[in-house]
């Protein structure tokens, strides 16, 4: 059983919960991205299993009336174990996704793993004229650049601040100019980008600035927010006709899931605490 503080963040442990939690948030207007929770597994048997699980959620969501689509971590299906195990079990489930009508996303984790997901989102997108996304974190010095690569390629880019605690080196420390470069960067992608755009923030500044963008440049886009995480707002978003996306994990491993999101970075118990609090 999944205690209340974190049924509030997870869709229940198996998949038909999760896509009975889609159904719900469906009624609503809001869309649902599900995420199978498990990550950085060091070995292929694990990564292929979880593979496997994702193969299925597409068929089911492919076979259901849900508007849902997946989201897949680069150390979960296999990066860990190597980028060859990582290339072909992410190749199956997008051939599978694509078969069965279902967009497939890839997060992006932490900085050792950018480029070889950069170049799997690439390879595959290209493949399937567009049908996966791919994350991009604000916060990284090296976004301006890999962004400007991306402007050209079919599918979807999701820009988010990012939630890992990267060295000063690679990364903006200060919040203040992570907000800077959220802009910049949103600004540069709706004035470039063609496919459509993914805004993964909570800050109502930014699905503001993205709204006065649409209406600027013209640029499809939606907002993403995470279960849990100011619900409020994105049934009231759906009902102003933003199409609205909910990131929902869902699996047997949510203790895991919290307890390395805390130990990533200290910031992220705060925003949970916020979140539960409806601050």
């Amino acid at each position: 059983m999944i205690p209340p503080i974190a049924s509030r963040f997870v869709a229940g442990e198996s998949p038909a919960e999760a896509i009975d939690h889609a159904r719900e948030c469906n009624e609503g207007g809001v869309k649902v991205i599900l995420n199978l929770l498990g990550e950085h597994y060091e070995e292929r048997g694990p990564a292929e299993a979880d593979a496997e699980a994702y193969v299925q959620l597409v068929e089911d969501i492919g076979r259901s009336d849900i508007d849902a689509c997946i989201s897949v971590k680069p150390s979960q299906i296999g990066l860990d174990a190597g980028e060859e195990v990582f290339d072909d079990l992410l190749g199956r489930i997008v051939e599978r996704a694509t078969e069965a009508g279902t967009f497939v996303w890839v997060d992006m984790e932490d900085r050792h793993t950018t480029d070889a997901t950069l170049d799997a989102f690439e390879k595959y997108t290209t493949q399937t004229d567009g049908n996966v996304g791919l994350c991009v974190q604000a916060n990284l010095k090296r976004t301006e650049e890999d962004i400007e690569r991306l402007a050209d390629l079919p599918g979807k880019v999701r820009l988010v601040k990012g939630a890992y605690d990267e060295p000063k080196e690679v990364a903006y420390k200060q919040k203040s100019k992570v907000d800077a470069q959220y802009e910049q960067l949103l600004e540069y992608m709706f004035e470039h980008f063609e496919d459509g755009i993914a805004v993964g923030s909570h800050d109502p500044k930014m699905i503001d600035l993205a709204a006065d963008l649409h209406e600027e440049y013209g640029t499809p886009y939606e907002v993403q927010m995470l279960m849990g995480v100011r619900e409020d707002a994105q049934f009231d978003l759906a009902e102003q006709g933003v199409e609205m996306w909910q990131y929902a994990p869902y699996g047997d491993k949510w203790f895991q899931y919290f307890y390395r999101r805390v130990r990533e970075r200290k910031e992220n118990l705060t925003f949970a605490l916020r979140a539960v609090l409806g601050r």
